[in-house]
């Protein structure tokens, strides 16, 4: 079926070298990645010296100056592989974009080209324990120093956490307002915990962070002071969408996976799939991706050409994700006793998939976004 997007001979061109990097220097490696909970920081340098990070950043900070179209390329390809430690996108389309567009000049210029090259990982800590979803109840606070703040508090769940160098942090002040500071590795005071063990996303690393009196100077408040959960909520729709992307491709590679899987195991002299209950569930999920591919591309396009998106890109979120789990549940019972192996890769894709309606606002956030949409 012809996709909503159009992609240009050279946006194919770059899928190709971007399939080739992630079946050669990532599929390859992932099982003893997650043994050891994170992926190595070379895989970022190798990344970066192909092209792969920050593709849309301009050319003058260390970018190739490509359109959003590439970035997309990378997600699909990153979860077309099973990636699901290496997380490029969350550095690529959801944290870069801050320093693009809320970063002055002289930060672009100091952080952009090592985020482009692979010599700096992105984090953003956001979630605090006890707040989840709620921004307004965050507790880590920058007092003003004159020059600089000094940030006290703790952040969990932060992915990238512990191979990070560049952490955009999210800080209240005393009058109640949220701004973005960078705090940087090395910063006195600033420590990691542990790498958080999670149930699926074994070969990401989770962690904690602590911030104990930081010394973080004024030149590092990305964009205005005060601005912060504004800029937050304006980015939070790529983000979503992003997921989206990446679940919608999720969802192809583990109904790939199950059709060569069924078209070959035999039971009662026959193979599965020819059963009409196999059959007629696939038949109903493989309708239902196109359907939701066909969405999730539109609502990208009209993103990429500048639309507001609030609403659609939480009804992509919702529903993508909502239909990578319940899709690849369904795909491990056809596998039965063998699927819930780990040695069969359906089982790491409904580990990993759990986390997909949680994370960038869960569910229940979505369907209050859409909700209130209609006047309810």
């Amino acid at each position: 079926m012809e996709r909503v997007l159009q992609f240009t001979e050279e946006h194919e061109a770059f899928r190709d070298m971007a399939r080739k990097f992630f079946e050669t220097e990532v599929a390859p490696h992932h099982h003893e990645w997650e043994k050891v909970g994170m992926v190595p920081k070379e895989l970022w340098k190798k990344a970066g010296a192909s092209g792969l990070l920050c593709p849309d950043v301009p050319e003058e900070y260390g970018g190739s100056g490509a359109d959003f179209l590439y970035n997309v390329v990378v997600i699909e390809e990153s979860s077309r592989s099973g990636n699901s430690g290496f997380f490029v996108s969350l550095h690529n389309d959801v944290i870069a974009p801050y320093i693009s567009a809320y970063g002055n000049e002289e930060q672009k210029k100091r952080w952009l080209p090592g985020c482009c090259s692979g010599d700096s990982i992105l984090a953003v800590a956001m979630t605090e324990p006890g707040a989840g979803s709620d921004l307004k109840s965050l507790r880590t606070s920058a007092v003003d120093k004159g020059d600089h703040y000094v940030v006290n508090g703790q952040k969990t769940f932060i992915s990238n956490g512990q191979l990070a160098n560049l952490v955009i942090t999210a800080v209240k002040h005393e009058n109640g307002t949220i701004s973005l500071v960078m705090i940087e590795e090395g910063m006195k005071g600033f420590e990691r915990g542990r790498n958080l063990e999670k149930i699926g996303l074994k070969a990401q690393d989770t962690s904690e962070l602590y911030f104990n009196d930081v010394v973080v100077p004024k030149e590092n408040v990305i964009g205005k002071d005060g601005q912060g959960f504004r800029y937050l909520m304006m980015k939070l729709a790529q983000e979503r969408l992003v997921l989206a992307i990446a679940a919608v491709e999720a969802t192809a590679l583990v109904q790939r996976m199950t059709l060569k899987y069924i078209k070959e195991r035999m039971a009662f002299g026959k193979k599965i799939g020819s059963f009409q209950h196999i059959k007629f569930q696939m038949a109903e999920m493989a309708t239902e991706l196109e359907m939701c591919r066909t969405f999730v591309d539109k609502v990208v396009s009209e993103h990429i050409a500048g639309k507001k998106l609030t609403v659609e890109a939480s009804m992509a979120k919702y529903y993508s994700t909502e239909m990578q789990k319940r899709h690849t549940d369904l795909c491990l019972q056809f596998f039965g006793g063998y699927g819930y192996m780990m040695e069969y890769p359906i089982a790491r894709a409904y580990l990993d998939a759990r986390i997909q309606t949680i994370y960038a606002g869960t569910t229940e956030i979505m369907k209050e976004i859409i909700g209130g949409s209609l006047g309810l």
